[in-house]
């Protein structure tokens, strides 16, 4: 859909006898704007750019993070869309007491259905600048802006190198990027892997960052957690020093207008080294800011030692977001448990069944040649119940010579769903595989199901109600889902916690018995610990 026209353009070049415009017109326009749009946008072109229009209110709360600028701003938005965050960032600057003296604005956005509005919208801020005694320049840069950094990036003859910036501001696109594809190959070749548009930006922008360089960016929280976005994170927090994180805890508030289902984190940093002190503002908003600032949402937000945001011996350097402290508390109670699943001997691997791969070999009702299939719709108070009827799912696969490498013998197994919405009650939720219960000597686990298994065998049956109590309990449930910012429970995010001993688990065990899928008592013995 093509902007015919634009309600920025005329404050380009105001007339004698034309007021000139305030910020706070400026911003309102914009998202009379991009509402106008977001109504009438093709949303296939939508999400394969994988670009969503930032709302004013948090566009201002955004730029209201940024420090005191220099004298001499030069700002980088990549994916600027119609120049929302750019603007808020300008009006915010020369609303300052400390306002620079120069502002060079570069915005790459490849969408050109928007660049005729973004490029009114930059003659707008130069507008806006000069009675304040701001000079605003800037540059609209068309195409891909990751082919675009890369080139300015990497060493050669035909690099084509770019002054620094002093200051970045971002909501990125976030799609999945192909492993064989050029966006992932340009990207390798200096250094960056990542799997999503959204990181891949970020870590570009860092690095076209100047020292002590500011970034203020929204995007989904998923990049905190998880194996795919390690090495992001390890990079991300090489170079830059976080100082604030807001989430919005309903994932449809902050793009409610184009009906985005994610839980969106602002994260504020600085291309510099932390103090050895150094806190994070950690904060959080269930809806989007009126104004901007506090008004009109319940924002909770507290200081945070830099160590337990990151802490200095997480090997995956997981981003821990806890704006209220209730984390805290389960933190503290799960500390006095240390032991790996390599102390206990253990390995959690996911199922090996993988539907659309192997659909000649199921079967929806157990025959002479099959073997029991277990997926999530067979978790049952506790257990798994298999089969069941009526399902939709195949309730067995066939034990052939071709299917022998998906199936495991069967034993007692701790099964733990890989997939929930963030809007159900609980993101863990663990089961017993008990062999008296489901009579056969080999079965197989769909691949939205973890396992924990002993060397590709069961578990000792206490050992295993006692995992499963464990797991189900109140106080990891609290932990997994302050600090892990997405909905999947990833193998990873299991080997990653710290356990109780063996005799401790089959002490748990024994105490649950059957009820190990009722937190009461795994919270008791949590909180009070065991002999």
């Amino acid at each position: 859909m093509p902007i015919a026209s634009s309600p920025f353009a005329a404050w380009s070049h105001p007339s004698a006898s034309r007021p000139l415009p305030s910020a706070s017109a400026l911003l309102a326009s914009l998202d009379a704007q991009r509402l106008g749009l977001s109504s009438v946008r093709d949303a296939q072109h939508q999400s394969d750019l994988g670009q969503f229009l930032t709302p004013q209110p948090v566009a201002r709360f955004m730029a209201g993070l940024f420090a005191a600028p220099p004298r001499h701003v030069r700002l980088l938005d990549a994916g600027a869309g119609i120049g929302a965050l750019t603007a808020a960032a300008v009006a915010a600057w020369c609303a300052g007491a400390g306002r620079p003296q120069a502002i060079h604005i570069v915005a790459y956005e490849r969408d050109e259905r928007l660049t005729a509005a973004l490029d009114a919208t930059l003659l707008a801020c130069r507008t806006l600048g000069e009675p304040m005694g701001v000079a605003v320049t800037h540059e609209v840069v068309g195409g891909d802006f990751i082919a675009h950094a890369v080139a300015a990036l990497e060493d050669g003859i035909f690099a084509q190198p770019v002054a620094p910036f002093t200051a970045a501001i971002l909501n990125p696109p976030y799609r999945k990027i192909a492993s064989t594809g050029d966006e992932r190959l340009r990207l390798r070749r200096i250094g960056i892997e990542t799997s999503n548009l959204y990181t891949a930006f970020l870590a570009l922008a860092v690095r076209l960052l100047a020292p002590d360089g500011e970034l203020v960016a929204i995007t989904p929280r998923s990049f905190c957690n998880g194996p795919y976005f390690r090495p992001f994170r390890r990079d991300f927090l090489a170079a830059m020093t976080i100082s604030r994180l807001h989430v919005f805890e309903a994932r449809d508030r902050a793009f409610s207008d184009d009906a985005v289902l994610q839980e969106n984190l602002i994260t504020y940093a600085v291309k510099r080294a932390p103090p050895a002190d150094h806190a994070v503002v950690v904060s959080a908003s269930r809806d989007v800011m009126d104004g901007g600032d506090a008004a009109g949402a319940s924002i909770s937000a507290r200081w945070v030692p830099l160590v337990e945001v990151v802490r200095p011996d997480d090997p995956e350097a997981f981003i821990r977001i806890d704006p209220d402290g209730d984390g805290g508390a389960a933190l503290h109670h799960l500390a006095r448990f240390t032991a790996t699943l390599v102390d206990l001997g253990l390995t959690v691997s996911t199922g090996r069944v993988v539907d659309f791969r192997a659909r000649a070999a199921l079967r929806a009702d157990a025959a002479a040649d099959t073997v029991p299939l277990i997926w999530a719709c067979h978790f049952a108070d506790g257990f798994v119940r298999w089969p069941r009827h009526p399902s939709r799912k195949p309730n067995a696969i066939v034990d052939t010579p071709a299917t022998h490498d998906l199936l495991i013998p069967n034993g007692h197994y701790v099964l733990v769903k890989r997939f929930s919405t963030k809007e159900e009650a609980r993101r863990l939720v663990a089961v017993v595989h008990d062999p008296a219960r489901v009579a056969a000597a080999h079965l197989g686990i769909e691949n939205h199901l973890n396992y924990f298994h002993c060397a590709g065998a069961g578990l000792d049956p206490w050992l295993a109600r006692g995992l499963a109590a464990f797991i189900n309990s109140s106080w990891v449930e609290t932990v997994f889902r302050r600090f892990n910012g997405h909905t999947q429970v990833n193998a990873t995010d299991l080997r990653s916690l710290r356990y109780p001993t063996e005799a401790q688990l089959k002490a748990l065990g024994r105490a649950v018995g059957d009820r190990h899928h009722d937190p009461v008592i795994a919270d008791r013995f949590i909180a009070n610990g065991t002999n």
